[in-house]
């Protein structure tokens, strides 16, 4: 079987780069899977799960909060706003994250930047979910 080359980045550093089978993330309209010799695309990505299925078999994972995705039919590159890999995700930073954004979305604080704010709580869900599913794939 033929592989694909995915890199993973964020601002701050490489996250994942490998030889994998095929990656599935979410795209703006619904999940996409990316395999071998996929036909070249650009488009955003939101925040989520990226799973990747390694050269061996074996399975990566990785949240990202968003970014860019760019597929070319031997490569996939991953341009996040943030990633983190499974292992490395925290539970309790990822409630206290979707606590405050609760906290200020129920506040009748003239400042908020209520676009924000709902930014902030979607990528906190989407993060718990996240981390659910990497504890099913353990």
């Amino acid at each position: 079987m033929s592989t694909i080359h995915v890199d993973v980045v964020s601002a701050e550093r490489e996250v994942f780069a490998g030889e994998a089978n095929f990656v599935v993330l979410p795209g703006e309209s619904g999940e996409l899977g990316i395999m071998p010799g996929h036909t070249p695309l650009i488009t955003r990505i939101k925040a989520g799960a990226v799973r990747i299925e390694m050269a061996d078999g074996t399975e990566e994972f990785v949240f990202i909060a968003g970014g860019i995705l760019e597929v070319q039919p031997k490569r996939v590159t991953v341009l996040a706003d943030t990633a983190t890999r499974g292992e490395d995700l925290d539970e309790a930073r990822a409630l206290e994250a979707k606590a405050r954004a609760e906290e200020l979305l129920n506040s009748n604080n003239d400042e908020l930047d209520f676009a924000h704010a709902q930014s902030e709580l979607a990528v906190a869900m989407a993060e718990l979910a996240a981390i659910a599913k990497f504890r099913k794939m353990r």
